[in-house]
C-alpha cells in the first residue's frame, strides 16, 4: 500500500515527503465539478423493449496513491530531528529518507488562511479567508466563508473516487455556521470530505475538548489518560483499515491536523518528563546546536544549502 504523506505548518516553511498528489490534483482542475455523466439507456414504449444503461461511480486510476497530510501549528521544521532538532522524530526520518523534502513551503502564518489554501489550490484571500474565521468582516477576501466556487482537494479526490476524512483542527467553518444547527456548507462534509472528527475553532481543551462527528456534538469518551491527539490517532487509523478492507482498491485521502503544539499546551505527563531539564540551555544555544546538526545531516544536506 503506497501513501504519500507530507507534513506541513503554519508558521513556517516546511516540511515532508511528497508528490503525486500535486499531479492528481491539477489534472482534476480542468472541469470543476465534474458533471454527472448521462445513463447510457434506451427507453420505448414498454419496459420489454427498452434497455438498462450502466451506471457508473467516479473510480480512481489503479496507480492512484493514498494521501496523508499531517498539518501542525506554530512549530518550526527545525524543532524535529528529521532536520536538525531536538524532538526524536524516527518515523519522519525515516519517511524523509524515502522520499523528497522541501524547503519553500509559504504559508500565511496563520490557522485558518493557510488551511484554506492549503486545501483549495488558491490564495487565501481569493477564498475570503485573509484573516482566521472569528475575526472575518464583511469585506470580500475577510468574510471566513469559503465560496462554492473554489472546490477543495477532498472535493476534487471524491470525485475522482477517493474516499476522504479530516481529523482534528477545522478552523474553515463561517462564523456563523460554526454551531449545530446548521447550515453546514462549509464544514467538512460541506467542502468534500466524507468523514470529520475533530473540533471547528482555532483551538479547545485537549483533555476535555469539544468534539464533533461529523456535525453532531459528541462526548469526549470517558477513559482514564484521555487526550486528543491519541482519539485522533487511533480513530484515523481505524478508519483507514475499514477503508481497506472494505474497498482495497479504493484510494484514501486523510487530513490529520491535530490540537498539538498549539495553544493550550496540554501534554500528557510521560510526554513530558523525557524531555525534563534538555532545554534548559536556552533559546540561543539550542539553535546553534540545531544549525551545527542540519549541516551534519547528509541527505538533506542539498537542500539545506
Amino acid at each position: 500500500m503506497k501513501i504519500i504523506f507530507n507534513t506541513l505548518t503554519t508558521s513556517t516553511i516546511a516540511l515532508m515527503m511528497l508528490s503525486p498528489f500535486t499531479a492528481v490534483y491539477a489534472n482534476a482542475l480542468d472541469n470543476l465539478p465534474k458533471p454527472s455523466k448521462k445513463v447510457d439507456s434506451k427507453v420505448t414504449k414498454t419496459y420489454f423493449d427498452s434497455q438498462a444503461g450502466k451506471v457508473t461511480i467516479p473510480t480512481a486510476s489503479k496507480d492512484a496513491p493514498n494521501i496523508v497530510i499531517f498539518l501542525i501549528d506554530d512549530m518550526g521544521f527545525s524543532a524535529l530531528s528529521t532536520f536538525g532538532g531536538p524532538i526524536p522524530s524516527p518515523s519522519l526520518e525515516k519517511i524523509a529518507k524515502r522520499g523528497i523534502t522541501y524547503n519553500d513551503f509559504h504559508t500565511t502564518a496563520q490557522c485558518s488562511p493557510t488551511r484554506a489554501a492549503l486545501l483549495s489550490g488558491r490564495n487565501h484571500h481569493a477564498v475570503n479567508m485573509g484573516t482566521i474565521t472569528e475575526i472575518g468582516t464583511g469585506f470580500d477576501g475577510y468574510t471566513s466563508a469559503v465560496p462554492n466556487t473554489a472546490a477543495s482537494i477532498a472535493a476534487v479526490l471524491k470525485n475522482s473516487g477517493y474516499s476522504t476524512s479530516a481529523w482534528g483542527k477545522w478552523h474553515q467553518t463561517a462564523v456563523w455556521e460554526a454551531n449545530p444547527s446548521g447550515p453546514f456548507t462549509t464544514w467538512p462534509t460541506g467542502l468534500g470530505f466524507d468523514k470529520f472528527y475533530g473540533f471547528n475553532g482555532g483551538e479547545t481543551h485537549q483533555f476535555h475538548p469539544s468534539l464533533y462527528d461529523g456535525t453532531t456534538p459528541i462526548e469526549v469518551p470517558n477513559r482514564e489518560g484521555y487526550n486528543l491527539n491519541d482519539d485522533l490517532r487511533e480513530k484515523a487509523i481505524a478508519w483507514m483499515r475499514l477503508q481497506k478492507t472494505v474497498a482495497p482498491d479504493k484510494p484514501f485521502f486523510v487530513y490529520f491536523a491535530p490540537g498539538a503544539t498549539h495553544a493550550p499546551h496540554h501534554v500528557s505527563a510521560d510526554w513530558v518528563k523525557p524531555f525534563n531539564g534538555k532545554f534548559n540551555q536556552g533559546w540561543d544555544k539550542l539553535r546553534d546546536e540545531t544549525f551545527a546538526q542540519q549541516k551534519k545531516i547528509g541527505p538533506y544536506q542539498k537542500m539545506l544549502n
